[in-house]
């Protein structure tokens, strides 16, 4: 194994305010109190964050209604120009918003450098090509905005997920109120100053950061008219609960427990590849990772023993370090739920493996994991652990395959791994999954539609198909 010497980003790229208000119609103000926000790779305090009260939560609604209607009768062509403005200034800002990724998230830099912030700016060319072209969208010839839309974003993909939600409800003409995840509210509020930096109108969009009563006060405030959301599905179901009735629009984009399917034909190199990308990726905080991997039963131990011999390769530590695979986990109580269900997998049987693997004294981190002789009947294989840990199951037909696949209460994703065309097609058909990749994992585009079916939410966010939720 070669030996990599330090390749670290420069910190100085960015630079951290040490406190940060609320971004109402405009401009920053104060809340009615802080929070603080963590590198989790270090645990040094990054900057003190505003938490907004509920009546911080009307001001934005209120900005957010009041720039509805002037942005909503804007040509289309005129909303794109602030889009383009919006993906441009990204794109020039890029390596600032990586730093600043990593450093509040603890994911490695060349993720949010090569995958994050690339996709951050692709979802906000790709919308504002739509801006004026929805009647051609497919919903309809003469589709209307919905108005307010609030959305609550998690700490996994912070700008990403921004991006996601953002860029389709202003190209349909609505206004947003967004609150980013407690963990990871930096990447929003500096996305607020590019709004600003892009001469958006006042109100258009609002970031308010704080804990979870911020954004149940904000899903159920009266005056919103969609809400998104992204997260765990316990919190989805129960934001499903407060707005049934009330008239509201809602997608939802919830956990996974996505299959990674491996048959008896497939490059076994390839596979692994995918394997490593589709569960340690992002330290395994991924909704749609690849956590459940279903190998036939005649190419277990080689394969088994081949990836064994990639994850001895992975390097886990700084997230500023070019050279890191797997970074810091994003807070202590995740860091706490990755190693119970870890501990319960031990204590019913599973068989632990991790390579040798030297972590950092400070800050969270868990070392890669897999987990073999595991049975549906295990927790590990049917809870989301959302860490970087394996469970590995065999299985020795495609039915057999397919039937374990889907005995999930999630459905978001799954992956295929066969030479036979044919196979990928019948077998892909069968899964019960939003979406399905065949010979790859974990790759997104913004033209292309994402979400799931079952405990893994509803709703579609991405592609054409994104624009549906934010117009009538």
């Amino acid at each position: 194994m070669f030996e990599y010497a330090p390749a670290p980003e420069s910190r100085s790229i960015v630079s951290i305010a040490s406190t940060y208000g609320l971004f109402i119609d405009g401009d920053f103000s104060d809340g009615k109190g802080t929070f603080k926000t963590i590198n989790p790779a270090s645990e040094e305090v990054l900057a003190e964050v505003a938490m907004a009260a509920p009546e911080d939560v009307d001001r934005a609604v209120a900005a957010a209604r009041r720039a509805f209607g002037p942005w909503s009768a804007l040509p289309g062509a005129e909303r794109a120009k602030y889009l383009f403005r919006i993906a441009r200034i990204i794109q020039e800002r890029s390596r600032e918003l990586a730093v600043l990724e990593s450093l509040d998230n603890g994911k490695p830099i060349k993720e949010s450098r090569d995958v994050d912030l690339p996709l951050v700016a692709a979802h906000f060319f790709y919308y504002a090509g739509w801006a004026d072209k929805l009647r051609y969208a497919g919903f309809g010839t003469d589709p209307k905005p919905l108005g307010v839309a609030g959305q609550v974003i998690p700490w996994n993909f912070p700008l990403l997920m921004l991006a996601w939600k953002i860029a389709p409800a202003l190209a349909a003409g609505n206004t947003v109120v967004l609150k980013p995840a407690e963990t990871t509210p930096l990447s929003a509020l500096f996305f607020a100053d590019v709004c600003r930096q892009a001469d958006l109108p006042p109100g258009v969009v609002n970031i308010i950061t704080g804990a979870g009563d911020t954004g149940r006060y904000l899903v159920e405030h009266p005056d919103v008219d969609k809400v998104a959301f992204t997260g765990s599905t316990e919190v989805g179901r129960q934001i499903a609960r407060s707005v049934a009735g009330t008239g509201k629009r809602l997608t939802l984009e919830l956990g996974g427990k996505a299959a990674n399917i491996v048959f008896d034909d497939a490059p076994i190199d390839q596979a692994v590849e995918g394997i490593v990308n589709g569960i340690f990726f992002n330290q395994g905080h991924v909704c749609c990772a690849g956590s459940r991997l279903l190998v036939q039963e005649s190419i277990a131990d080689e394969l088994l023993d081949s990836l064994k011999r990639r994850m001895a390769t992975l390097r886990v530590g700084d997230p500023l370090d070019k050279n890191t695979d797997i970074g810091a986990i994003n807070s202590a109580a995740q860091l706490a739920k990755i190693t119970e269900l870890s501990e319960i997998g031990s204590s019913e049987g599973a068989e632990r493996w991790s390579p040798p693997c030297e972590l950092p004294d400070r800050g969270f981190w868990f070392a890669p994991t897999i987990f073999t002789g595991v049975t549906q009947a295990h927790r590990i294989a049917r809870e989301e652990i959302f860490g970087p840990v394996l469970s590995v199951l065999t299985f020795r037909t495609p039915d057999e395959a397919i039937e374990k696949a889907n005995n999930t209460p999630y459905g978001l994703s799954a992956g295929i791994w066969t030479e036979k065309g044919s196979r990928i097609l019948a077998v892909a058909d069968r899964l019960r999954a939003g979406v399905v990749w065949a010979n790859t994992f974990n790759k997104f585009d913004p033209t292309s539609p994402f979400g799931g079916y079952k405990e893994s939410g509803y709703g579609r966010e991405g592609g054409r198909h994104g624009l549906e939720a934010y117009l009538a």
